[in-house]
């Protein structure tokens, strides 16, 4: 019993991988990214309504933790509540997910190097260098054996990696609060601008404009796929449920997580637009925060910013390389996946799902050589077909709720669900299209799986299948076709979106 105790994962580290996890390089970048389309009154509003989706999402898991505490994380629930396929689409979608996020953080870590070493680890169009390549490749092994000596061992390192990156958000925070000028907050308030150019593509002058009630919602469009990054991996506890050495631990630490990540990510994304006005801040090279913070204090606060960016980067790497083969072994788990999947080393971490995910990991590193504008390709499908997940989420408590007569679960469940479906059709389904492709080569495992389990492939299941691979195919294509023209990665502009 007391060895039981030892190895479980308490409440702090829970709420450690919930914020590490979220708290990855989006959060840095928060302030311009937000500045490129929307005003501090639309912020305002976006925050509102984002904030009110995943505070139903945080509540979702919350019940399903209470009401089907044998259940452990997003393809258990959606498994159980609809069936094997679906259980394998939402599972397999969250490891994607996940090993596709990290690809982002890879490709920002070496972006912050560069301020300072310029034009050492990054190209100017947003690819990696072949020095980048090697250094995020290095990186990326070494986490993985990290892993594989124990989630709980990673968990304990991820817990003091949450308080070092936590530092220079707190000084950011306190610096923007100093220096904050109503004056320049409320000058636009809720005005949008546009640039007009010169010749030589600088800018001649602005031209700022009224806002309107469709003016706004593109203001919260605009803002959707962004403010959603910077919560994914607020369930991080639900899915480290069966390693908690309480249940009703994962619930707390998801709240806590919530509150905390609602506090940082307002006071960041609102406290620049009262130092500099909204055409200012949309022109901030990226990392946004450390460029800011350089503006207000000098060279040193870069500094500070830069290194926190890159501390930031590897804690959230490493609770996302713990992730997804979580997200795997439960697969093996409901004979969803090969039973190779699950199988456990003797630190009972699952090493060949580890594996698997890696190589992965690897095969994309080295791609990001070849592509432009790799950070926001991957962050965007990384957020995108994990909204897959999250309505599931909501669908199996409404599912609940309905069987049960429970108007709360019915309540929680139906906006959970809504916001996920709204949110993805206004800003994410061109990169789930995307990642059809690697839902097609997930299929070949669960048929595997199947034929292991000795379990029959429904009708249904077949037809989903050839459903998911007929849009890989049509989503191989549209990139052939792009590579044409030189926009293989554009999916938005290919489509005309």
């Amino acid at each position: 019993m007391e060895n039981k105790k030892t190895k479980g994962i308490g409440l702090f580290a829970l709420l450690a991988i919930i914020i590490s996890g979220a708290i990855g390089g989006g959060v840095f970048n928060l302030a311009n990214d937000l500045a490129n389309g929307s005003t501090p009154g639309g912020v305002m509003i976006s925050w509102l309504f984002i904030g009110f989706g995943i505070f139903m999402l945080v509540l979702s898991f919350n019940r399903l933790i209470t009401i089907r505490p044998k259940l452990s994380g997003v393809s258990d629930y959606a498994r159980e509540g609809f069936g094997d396929f679906i259980g394998f689409l939402s599972g397999w979608g969250y490891w994607i997910s996940a090993w596709t996020g990290t690809i982002g953080f890879a490709v920002l870590m070496m972006t912050s190097a560069d301020y300072f070493f310029p034009g050492k680890f990054a190209n100017s169009n947003g690819s990696l260098t072949v020095l980048s390549v090697i250094i995020v490749s290095i990186i990326s092994w070494i986490l993985m054996f990290l892993v594989d000596r124990g989630v709980e061992t990673a968990a304990l390192v991820n817990a003091v990696v949450m308080i070092a990156k936590l530092i220079p958000l707190v000084v950011f925070s306190i610096t923007g609060i100093i220096l904050f000028k109503a004056d320049v907050f409320t000058q636009h308030f809720w005005q949008t601008f546009t640039s007009n150019l010169a010749a030589d593509g600088s800018v001649k002058s602005l031209v700022w404009h009224a806002m309107t009630a469709g003016g706004l919602l593109d203001q919260i469009k605009g803002s959707l796929m962004v403010m959603v990054w910077v919560f994914v991996g607020i369930e991080g506890a639900a899915m480290m449920g069966n390693r908690a050495k309480k249940k009703s631990d994962t619930a707390k630490a998801t709240i806590i997580g919530l509150a905390v990540l609602l506090v940082i990510y307002v006071l960041l994304s609102l406290l620049p637009y009262g130092y500099m006005d909204q055409a200012s801040l949309a022109n901030v090279k990226a990392p946004g925060l450390v460029y800011i913070l350089n503006e207000m204090v000098g060279g040193w606060g870069g500094s500070l910013m830069a290194i926190g960016l890159m501390i930031s980067l590897l804690g959230a790497w490493l609770s996302w390389t713990m992730l997804p083969v979580e997200a795997t072994q439960q697969l093996a788990e409901q004979k969803l996946l090969p039973s190779w999947f699950g199988k456990l080393n003797k630190y009972h971490a699952p090493s060949n799902s580890l594996l698997i995910t890696q190589l992965m990991i690897q095969i994309f590193i080295i791609i990001t050589y070849f592509v432009a504008n790799a950070y926001n390709v991957f962050i965007y499908m990384a957020t995108a077909v994990i909204m897959i997940c999250y309505a599931l989420v909501g669908a199996y408590l409404l599912k609940i709720g309905i069987k049960e007569g429970s108007i709360k679960n019915i309540l929680i469940g139906f906006f959970t669900f809504a916001f996920q479906a709204l949110a993805l059709y206004l800003s994410g389904w061109q990169y789930v299209w995307l990642a059809m492709i690697l839902y097609t080569i997930g299929f070949i495992l669960f048929i595997k799986a199947k034929k292991e389990s000795r379990q029959a492939i429904s009708v249904k299941e077949w037809a989903g299948m050839f459903i998911v691979a007929l849009l890989g195919v049509l989503a191989i294509l549209v990139l052939i076709c792009g590579a044409k023209t030189g926009t293989a990665l554009d999916l938005r502009g290919l489509l005309g979106y």
